[in-house]
Parts: structure tokens; sequence; C-alpha cells
């Protein structure tokens, strides 16, 4: 694994923690040491011996070229090569990196605890190494393979979506401030009711508009609640625009790797 960081080291601690890898089978490249799982050996420049069975690039991807002058030889012929660099087109991953197989990865931060989604692509057909992808991105939650032209999308949605359902529970928090709960105690609230939500939802039969419905009784307290949140569609109106500026923000990446 070259980088180590929040996402990078969230999924290296689901999978030592789960047992789909031990620590003794993971090398990391850092430009720092980091706390990682037991066995994990960690230092600035590859190991020496044959080949890795997959290289996992999870720096920041601006620091692609850098990383590529510095390894790209010696991993010549990898067997897999896994990116998570959001806005790294396959194309750019292949014009630096001589790899057998080269896949994109977008996972979201709640792999750490193993609910988190990893949406995958590849411009391979290899229905093996498909599914030793697939087997190593179990552990971490929802793993699916999505179309490369809706990559950028997906990104924004699942993998920036922690952030954006993040701020929507500390202004569910602050709005109850506002209405005079305690701030401790209206956090507490906030993160209960999502956390019970997204459980249930992830549980029924119904689609989660239709569980919005069920809460709501005509005339009722979550019925005007729900009037503010829908009219003009509101609320969906914003969720728009929130994912449709990520998308071209991991476009106009994308086109910065390209050159």
């Amino acid at each position: 694994m070259i980088g180590c960081g929040n996402m990078g080291g969230a999924m290296l601690r689901r999978w030592v923690a789960s047992g789909v890898l031990a620590g003794d089978q993971v090398d990391v490249v850092n430009r720092a040491d980091r706390a990682l799982p037991d066995g994990v050996r960690q230092s600035r420049d590859l190991p020496g011996g044959d080949l890795p069975d997959a290289v996992i690039l999870a720096m920041k991807p601006q620091q692609i070229d850098d990383v590529a002058s510095r390894f790209a030889a010696r991993l010549a012929g990898v067997p897999i090569l896994v990116s998570i660099l959001a806005g790294v087109e396959d194309s750019a991953l292949a014009a630096r990196f001589d790899a057998q197989t080269i896949v994109r990865a977008m996972p979201n931060l709640p792999v750490a605890i193993g609910k988190g989604v990893v949406a995958l692509e590849s411009s391979s057909r290899d229905d093996a190494v498909r599914a030793d992808v697939v087997a190593l991105m179990a552990p971490l939650g929802l793993v699916e393979w999505v179309d490369p032209a809706q990559f950028d999308a997906v990104t924004a949605l699942a993998g920036s979506g922690p952030a954006f359902l993040y701020r929507f529970i500390d202004a569910l928090a602050a709005a109850g401030v506002a209405n005079g709960l305690p701030a401790a105690q209206a956090e507490r609230l906030a993160l209960a009711t999502v956390e019970g939500s997204a459980l249930l939802a992830a549980a029924a039969e119904i689609a989660p508009g239709v569980l919005a419905e069920h809460v709501a009784s005509p005339g009722g307290s979550t019925r005007r609640g729900l009037d503010v949140l829908d009219d003009r569609d509101a609320l969906k109106v914003l969720l728009t625009e929130t994912i449709a500026a990520s998308t071209r923000r991991n476009a106009e990446m994308a086109a910065a790797a390209r050159g």
C-alpha cells in the first residue's frame, strides 16, 4: 500500500480485523510512520524481493506523478493495481504504471466498521481477477461495480456522501438547539435518530421515501416539517446541486491527471 492516510488506514485496519489479511502480509510505503495494525511493515521505500500480488495506491491524487517517478519502474508487471485516488482515471493510471490489471476503487469512511461502500470499475473482464478484488473489498461493506462514465457521480454520492450526512446531523442538532435543547443533548438525540433510522431503512422492504410517509401522520407535526423539506423539492434540489458540484470537481481532477 502506497500511502496510508485516513482512508487507506481505515481499509487496512478493517482488513486485518476481519482476517482477510494478516498484518505481516502487508507493506506500507509512507512519508511518515503511522499507527498501523500489528505486523504491518512500513518504510519510506518499496520492499525488496519479488513483486507483490497487488499494489494499492492510497496517497493523495496530487502525488501520483511523484509516486510514479519513484516506483513505477520497480512495480512494472504487478498483477493488480488498485487505485483509490479520486478523479484519476484508468487511462491516467495506465500511462504511469505498467500493471496487468488496473482497478479503480472508491471507498467511503464507514469501511472502518465494515459498513462502507466500495465502488469499483475496471476495463479488465477477467472474472477471476474481478472476483479476487471483490473478495478483498467485501469486509469493508457494500461492493458494487459501476460504469466508468458514472464513476465521478458515484464518487460524489458514496465517497463524499458521509461528509454531507455529517453536515446534516450537525444541522439537525443545531436546529434542536435553536428550539431550546441543550447542545450536548441535541447532538446525542440527532446521532441516535440518524443511526436508528438508517438501520431501519436498511432492513426495511420499502423505500426510504415510503418510510417517511409512514412516520408522518396526516395533519401532524412530522407532516408539517416535511412540508418545509418538500416545498418546491427544496431538499432534493439542495442535494442535487451538492452532488453535481462534487461530481464536477472529480471531473476537473481527472482532467488535471490526464495532463
